[in-house]
C-alpha cells in the first residue's frame, strides 16, 4: 500500500494544487508535510528546518488556502489581513514571489515592503485591497508612523527566519509590531533553530504550538562535502581563481567578511577572466538584485558575498559554496554552506583558513561534531607579485566610519554560544520567475539605506532594517558584545521552495544542465 504523502493528500485548495503542479512539483518536503496540516488545523506553529528544506511553502501553502476560503468578507485598503516579517529586503522579495506564484489563480493580491527603495510606490499600493503583506520591521514601522497601514485586520502572523531577527536586534520592532495587532490571530513563526531566546519569545506569541523539527540543531547538509585549504591570507584570491579555472565551476557563491573585501575579489576576479560581481548592505536595492538575477540564471558564474546572503537565498543546484574568510560566528559557516546541496543535489563547500583563523575553525568543527578534511591545491604556485599586489589593495581599505560598529574584518574568537539559522527554502524553484524589480529612490525623512536614518540617541538602522542595539554586528556576522550598531548590516537573502521557487521540492524537478564556465579539460570535474 502506497502512504507517500502529497500536496494533494493535504487538501489544499484546487487552485493551489494546480500552480504548484504547473511549477512541477507533486510530493512535500518533510517540512511541509508535518507544518501544512498544523496550519490548516488553525494551529499556532513553531517550526525549525535546516536550510533548503522548505520552510517557505510550508506556511505560504496553507495560509494561502486559509484566505482564500473567506475572501468573501469585506476588507477595506491597507488592511491586510496576513501580515509575513522577515529579516531582510531578499527574503522579502522572494517570500512575496512564493505567494504570487502559489497563489496566481487565486483572487487574493499581496505587497511586499522593505527599505532601500522609494516609499511613495507602497503608499500608492496600500491605497488598494492587500490580502497579504511581506515586510521588514524597519519599512514596516514607518507605514504604521506615517499612518498609510491598518494591521487590526491581521488574521495571521509569520515570523520568518525569527532567530536571525532576534539576533540582528529586531525584538524591539517586533514587539511594537505585536502591540498592534489583534489579539485573536493564527501566529506561525518559523526559524533554521530553536535557540533559547525563541523559545523564549514563544512564551508570549505562541499559544498551545504545535511544534515541528526536522533536522538536528546546527547540522551541516548531509550531502555537502566540506573541505578546507590552509593558505596564507595573501595567496587566497590566487588559489580561489586558480580552483575556479582548474574545477571548471560554473556558478559558485563566495563570502567574504567585509563588504571592501567582497568589492576587492570581484574586482581581482574579474581582472582575470572570471566575471564576477559582489552583493552587500551597501549596494543600491537595484544593483543587488541585478546581480542576483543574474546568478541565478547562470550568466554571471560567481556571486561574492559578505553574510547579507548567508540566508534566504534559494538557488537551484548551486553546486559550490566558498568561504574566502570563515565567518566570525560559528553558526553562520552552516547558513553559509547551507546554500548548497539542495533538493537531494550534491554540493561542495570549502573553505579558505589562514593561521590567524584557526581558532574560528576549530569552532566551526566543534560545533558541526565533525572534522572537516584538509585539501591541497599541488598544482598551486602563487605567483611572486601575490603578496605585493594584496598589500597594495590593503591598504586602500576605507576606515569604519565613527560609531558605526567596530573594526571591520578582524576575526573573532569562535563564540561559545553559537546560533544555527538558513532561510526556509520553500518548496518552489529559485527565484528564476518573477525577479523582483526594486526602484532605488529617497523615502522621507532623510533615510539610510531606504530606511530612517539613524537617530542620534537611538538604534541605526542599516540595509533596509534596524540595526541591534546591544550586539554589534560586524559585515553581518555577530561579533563580540558591543555596544556599536551593526556595520555591513548583512542581513540575510532569501530563500525558498513552493516557497516561490526552489530547493525542497527538488525530489521532483530536474534542472536544466548548464555549460561550464571554461571549456571542459580532461579530469577537470566540479
Amino acid at each position: 500500500m502506497n502512504t507517500e504523502v502529497t500536496f494533494a493528500s493535504l487538501a489544499l485548495a484546487d487552485p493551489i494544487l494546480r500552480a504548484i503542479g504547473e511549477a512541477g512539483y507533486t510530493t512535500p518536503t518533510p517540512i511541509q508535510a508535518q507544518a501544512i496540516p498544523q496550519v490548516l488545523a488553525g494551529r499556532d506553529l513553531l517550526a525549525a528546518a535546516q536550510t533548503g528544506t522548505g520552510k517557505t511553502a510550508g506556511f505560504t501553502l496553507p495560509l494561502l488556502h486559509i484566505l482564500s476560503q473567506t475572501h468573501a468578507h469585506p476588507h477595506p485598503p491597507g488592511r491586510p489581513r496576513c501580515l509575513i516579517l522577515t529579516p531582510t529586503r531578499e527574503l522579502a522579495a522572494q517570500v512575496e514571489e512564493s505567494v504570487k506564484t502559489y497563489g496566481k489563480h487565486l483572487p487574493l493580491t499581496s505587497l511586499v515592503m522593505f527599505g532601500g527603495v522609494n516609499i511613495n510606490p507602497q503608499i500608492s499600493a496600500l491605497k488598494k485591497r492587500v490580502d497579504i503583506l511581506v515586510a521588514t520591521p524597519g519599512r514596516l514601522l514607518d507605514h504604521i508612523g506615517q499612518r498609510t497601514l491598518d494591521l487590526s485586520g491581521v488574521e495571521i502572523l509569520v515570523l520568518d527566519e525569527a532567530d536571525r531577527m532576534l539576533d540582528m536586534g529586531f525584538i524591539r520592532d517586533i514587539r511594537k509590531v505585536l502591540a498592534l495587532l489583534p489579539k485573536k490571530r493564527q501566529n506561525l513563526l518559523f526559524s533554521a533553530t530553536f535557540s533559547d531566546e525563541i523559545r523564549e519569545l514563544t512564551k508570549g506569541l505562541l499559544h498551545d504550538p504545535a511544534t515541528v523539527e526536522v533536522a538536528p540543531r546546527n547540522t551541516t547538509a548531509e550531502r555537502v562535502e566540506q573541505a578546507v585549504y590552509m593558505v596564507g591570507q595573501k595567496q587566497k584570491r590566487e588559489l580561489l581563481a586558480h580552483l575556479i579555472k582548474e574545477k571548471q565551476w560554473f556558478q559558485a557563491l563566495v563570502f567574504t567578511r567585509t563588504k571592501h573585501g567582497a568589492n576587492k575579489l570581484a574586482e581581482y576576479l574579474t581582472k582575470h577572466d572570471i566575471p564576477a560581481s559582489a552583493i552587500h548592505g551597501n549596494k543600491s536595492q537595484a544593483a543587488r538584485t541585478r546581480a542576483l538575477a543574474q546568478f541565478k540564471d547562470g550568466s554571471l558564474p560567481v556571486l561574492v558575498a559578505t553574510d547579507i546572503a548567508a540566508r534566504g537565498l534559494d538557488i537551484d543546484q548551486l553546486p559550490q559554496v566558498v568561504n574566502f574568510e570563515l565567518p566570525n560566528v560559528a553558526e553562520d559557516y552552516v547558513h553559509r554552506i547551507g546554500r548548497t546541496g539542495r533538493a537531494g543535489a550534491a554540493g561542495h563547500a570549502i573553505s579558505l583558513v589562514d593561521s590567524s583563523e584557526v581558532n574560528l575553525l576549530t569552532g566551526i568543527e566543534r560545533l558541526i561534531k565533525r572534522r572537516i578534511e584538509r585539501a591541497v591545491a599541488e598544482d598551486f604556485v602563487p605567483s611572486a607579485g601575490s603578496e605585493a599586489a594584496h598589500d597594495a589593495d590593503h591598504q586602500r581599505e576605507p576606515m569604519p566610519r565613527r560609531g558605526g560598529g567596530g573594526r571591520q574584518g578582524r576575526p573573532q574568537a569562535a563564540s561559545s554560544s553559537p546560533r544555527s539559522t538558513e532561510r526556509p527554502a520553500g518548496g518552489g524553484r529559485s527565484g528564476a520567475q518573477g525577479k523582483p524589480a526594486a526602484r532605488v529612490g529617497q523615502g522621507p525623512r532623510g533615510e539610510v539605506d531606504g530606511n530612517r536614518a539613524p537617530r542620534q540617541n537611538g538604534p541605526r538602522e542599516v540595509d533596509g532594517n534596524r540595526a541591534p542595539q546591544s550586539r554589534g554586528d560586524v559585515d553581518g556576522n555577530r561579533n563580540a558584545p558591543s555596544r556599536h550598531a551593526e556595520v555591513d548590516g548583512n542581513r540575510a537573502p532569501a530563500n525558498r521552495r513552493p516557497e516561490g521557487s526552489g530547493a525542497g521540492q527538488g525530489q521532483n524537478r530536474r534542472p536544466a544542465p548548464r555549460a561550464a564556465l571554461f571549456s571542459a579539460k580532461s579530469g577537470g570535474g566540479r
